[in-house]
C-alpha cells in the first residue's frame, strides 16, 4: 500500500518566558519529523535545539538511508544507535565551552517510510496517535517523576505539582550513556499523529487533546488549536507540535 503524509507545525513562545527554546523540523523528503525542546534557560538550549533540527536530520539520512523497512529489528538499533553517537557529539563538543557546558536537548521524532513509522524519543516531548477516534501515548517520559510514578511512589495526580516536575533522566547532551526508546508502529489511512514539546502536554491534558486532534480540521489549523489551548491554559512555557495525516497514495 502506498501512503501519502500531509503536515503542519507551529511553535510558540507562550505567554511567561523571553525566549523560544523549542525548534520542530519537517523534512518530508526523508519522512522525518523532529521536535527539540532546548534545556538550560540560557543561549545552551536553544543553541541545542538547533542543533538538533540543524544536524540531526543528516546523521539520520547517512546512517538509515539504506533501510527500507521500518520493521526490521535492524531500523530500531539502527536510529537508537545514532541518536546515541549525535548525544555523545553534542555532550563531547560543548563541554568546556563558556555558557555551553552542560546544555542539551529533548527529542522526539518519527520517521515514515512505506505503512510504518518508527518513533523515537529522549525526554519528556512526546508523541501521540489518533486513529478511530482514540488517542493513545506512543512515549514514556524520561523524567524524575515519571520514574516515582513508574515505582508507586507518587500518585497520577501529584506528577503535576511534584517539585522535581521536568527533571529529565534522558535527553540529548547528557552525562553517561544516552537510552533512547524506539517504539513501531503500523500506519494506514485514517491516522494521525502529533509530536510536541512539554509546554503543550503539562497545561493541556489528554481528554481535551484528544477532542482537539479529533475535531479541529487540517493539521494547519489543529496546530493553532493545540497552542492557543496551552496559552489558555496560563502558556507558562514554550509550546511546538507538529500534526502529521496518513492518507491513501
Amino acid at each position: 500500500m502506498t501512503l501519502r503524509i500531509t503536515h503542519a507545525g507551529l511553535s510558540d513562545i507562550g505567554r511567561v518566558r523571553r525566549n523560544n527554546e523549542d525548534r520542530w523540523l519537517a523534512d518530508p523528503q526523508q519522512g522525518l519529523y523532529v521536535v527539540a525542546d532546548g534545556i538550560g534557560g540560557n543561549i545552551g538550549g536553544g543553541l541545542a535545539a538547533d542543533i538538533v533540527v540543524d544536524t540531526l536530520p543528516g546523521f539520520v539520512r547517512k546512517r538509515i538511508k539504506d533501510i527500507t523497512d521500518l520493521a526490521s529489528s535492524e531500523a530500531a538499533a539502527r536510529l537508537k544507535s545514532t541518536l546515541s553517537e549525535f548525544s555523545n557529539r553534542l555532550r563531547s563538543e560543548s563541554r568546556g565551552e563558556p555558557g555551553l557546558d552542560g546544555m542539551g536537548s529533548t527529542v522526539v521524532l518519527v520517521l515514515i517510510r512505506n505503512t510504518y513509522a518508527l518513533i523515537a524519543h529522549m525526554g519528556d516531548s512526546r508523541a501521540y496517535f489518533l486513529r478511530d477516534g482514540t488517542l493513545q501515548r506512543l512515549t514514556k517520559d524520561h523524567t524524575i517523576v515519571q520514574l516515582l510514578s513508574d515505582a508507586g511512589e507518587i500518585s497520577a495526580e501529584e506528577t503535576a505539582t511534584h517539585p522535581a516536575r521536568g527533571r529529565l533522566t534522558h535527553f540529548v547532551g547528557m552525562e553517561g550513556e544516552p537510552l533512547p526508546e524506539t517504539r513501531l508502529l503500523e500506519i494506514h489511512p485514517g491516522d494521525r499523529l502529533l509530536l510536541c514539546s512539554d509546554g503543550l502536554t503539562t497545561l493541556v491534558g489528554d481528554q481535551q487533546l484528544s477532542s482537539i486532534m479529533r475535531h479541529a480540521g487540517p493539521p494547519e489549523i489543529t496546530c493553532v488549536r493545540l497552542i492557543q489551548a496551552a496559552n489558555e491554559a496560563g502558556g507558562t512555557d514554550n509550546i511546538t507540535v507538529i500534526v502529521t495525516d496518513v492518507h491513501p497514495g
